[in-house]
């Protein structure tokens, strides 16, 4: 169904059948993916409501909301966007419209970001690559822009999320100096990933992005060789998929170089965890590989 389309569908459906608000409810945030209900979660606690736009298991990249996400939204006291997800390319002035009052903020603020090096006319392009949540070194600042917005909406609360920001850096900060001593042996190592997700996890500790998929395509044959043939050369031993993605290309790539599939969840509410997992997952593999 065309964006447009569904537009039109979504705002007919609420407008015949939204329910009204009853004021004992909690005020709700919108956050556009759910790794950014864990920062709104840890420094407020359950204050608000989150109400995430792309649910667990969908591609935010192409993403169409549903009605009852649709409803959350316009009744939202603040939207929290990553300005470069497809999805948000498509609906994000559509949501601002829809809801003209809520404060808009976008947790790319402060973060150095990674620009596209090329593209050929008539693809798609989002801009800046999106996937900035994913690197340890980029949740201190996201967390700062949460903290600065729940302060903005409940500032009789301002001394609670204040503690709670300074524990939750603390957390952050733990994970970037484990990511900083794990890779600080394997600088200038690349690994295999299928669709391209840590390009700032790779550049803010010094290891090199191999992508199966380019420009959200699939590699073509002479593609695929020169992927086999680089894992070959690098020595890599695992090949990173994120578990939205089908993982037959990779697994074919794998079953040609005797490399391992490893499942990552950089969408996860749980932030926290998932990027967690994702650091030892590729000290895991640059271990095997250098063993091997």
């Amino acid at each position: 169904m065309r964006p447009a389309i569904s537009f039109l569908l979504l705002v007919l459906l609420l407008s015949c059948g939204r329910r009204n608000t009853v004021s004992e409810e909690k005020d709700i945030i919108t956050v556009s993916i759910a790794p950014f209900s864990y920062f709104v979660t840890s420094i407020a606690g359950d204050d608000f409501e989150v109400n995430v736009m792309v649910p667990p298991g969908a591609n935010p990249h192409i993403y169409e909301p549903a009605p009852g996400q649709i409803d959350r939204l316009i009744r939202s006291v603040a939207y929290i966007s990553n300005d470069y997800l497809g999805f948000e390319i498509t609906w994000l002035e559509r949501f601002y419209s829809m809801n003209s009052e809520m404060l808009r903020v976008s947790l790319s603020k402060g973060i150095e970001l990674i620009e596209p090096e090329h593209h050929h006319e008539g693809d798609h392009v989002e801009g800046a690559d999106p996937h900035y949540w994913v690197s340890p070194a980029n949740a201190l600042i996201m967390a700062a822009t949460v903290r600065d917005l729940l302060i903005s909406l409940a500032p009789e609360n301002s001394g609670r999320y204040e503690k709670n920001f300074k524990e939750l850096a603390g957390k952050i900060s733990e994970l970037d100096i484990k990511a900083g001593e794990l890779f600080s042996q394997a600088r200038g190592r690349a690994f295999m990933i299928y669709h391209p997700n840590l390009a700032y996890l790779a550049r803010d500790y010094g290891l090199v992005e191999l992508a199966v998929e380019t420009e959200g395509k699939e590699p073509n044959p002479a593609q695929f060789r020169s992927l086999i043939d680089r894992m070959g050369n690098e020595g890599i031993k695992f090949i990173l998929v994120q578990k939205e993605f089908d993982i037959k290309n990779a697994k074919a790539i794998a079953d040609e170089t005797d490399a391992e599939i490893v499942i990552i969840d950089p969408l996860s509410a749980d932030w926290y965890k998932a990027v967690d997992d994702i650091i030892e997952a590729l000290n895991e593999g640059f271990v095997k590989s250098v063993n091997n």
